[in-house]
């Protein structure tokens, strides 16, 4: 856990979530509904878990969930109904083979981030290059009207990301979460709406 524990990791805890990330993804699904009932959710950067654990419960069953990582989330999630994980670094093509023999997919959310080194022109460089990881994903996987969720950090080539987002979906913005620590570089970008390619044309 990084930083001191707050209200939002002791909530975490009480609420039986691995994270307090968990209450940046319910903000944004309270306030912009990316996720819809019954709809199959790609989650790229799962572990440990707490962004499939919300997920399935929204879903109430409803729904499916595929959380992608180089680690293994929670145990108390592989156990969980309509929920599939795959191990691996999603853009290599092995991974990224499999995740589109789960698809097409409803909302792709990323909490994914990189190791920080405390230069921020490399964070940033890396975080930017993640997030146009799970744009490609999106543009193969993501059905017609599908929605977007992903993480980047501030300060070095968020604009680019968000502009190549608006290209792909009907609105797409900047959202900062109150669960997001105040010192924290990161910021979210919310992406509603895909069109694929071929309807672009």
């Amino acid at each position: 856990m990084k930083g001191k524990p707050d209200y939002y990791w002791r909530k975490s805890k009480e609420e039986g979530y691995p994270a307090r990330s968990v209450f940046k993804l319910q903000e944004i699904q309270q306030k912009h509904g990316p996720v819809k009932p019954a709809g199959r959710v790609l989650d790229l950067g799962a572990s440990p878990g707490s962004w499939s654990l919300y997920l399935l419960d929204i879903l109430a069953g409803g729904g499916s969930v595929t959380g992608v990582d180089l680690n293994e989330p929670d145990g108390k999630l592989l156990a969980r109904k309509n929920y599939r994980f795959l191990l691996g670094d999603f853009t290599s093509e092995e991974v990224e083979r499999k995740i589109r023999e789960a698809g097409p997919y409803d909302a792709i959310v990323s909490d994914a981030a990189p190791s920080t080194t405390g230069n921020r022109t490399l964070d940033t460089a890396r975080s930017a290059e993640i997030a146009r990881g799970v744009i490609a994903i999106c543009e193969r996987c993501l059905v017609p009207g599908g929605n977007c969720v992903l993480k980047i950090f501030q300060g070095g080539e968020e604009r680019e990301v968000l502009a190549r987002m608006r290209g792909l979906f009907a609105a797409a913005k900047a959202f900062k979460p109150k669960a997001s620590r105040s010192d924290s570089m990161e910021t979210y970008f919310i992406g509603m709406g895909f069109t694929p390619a071929a309807a672009r044309d």
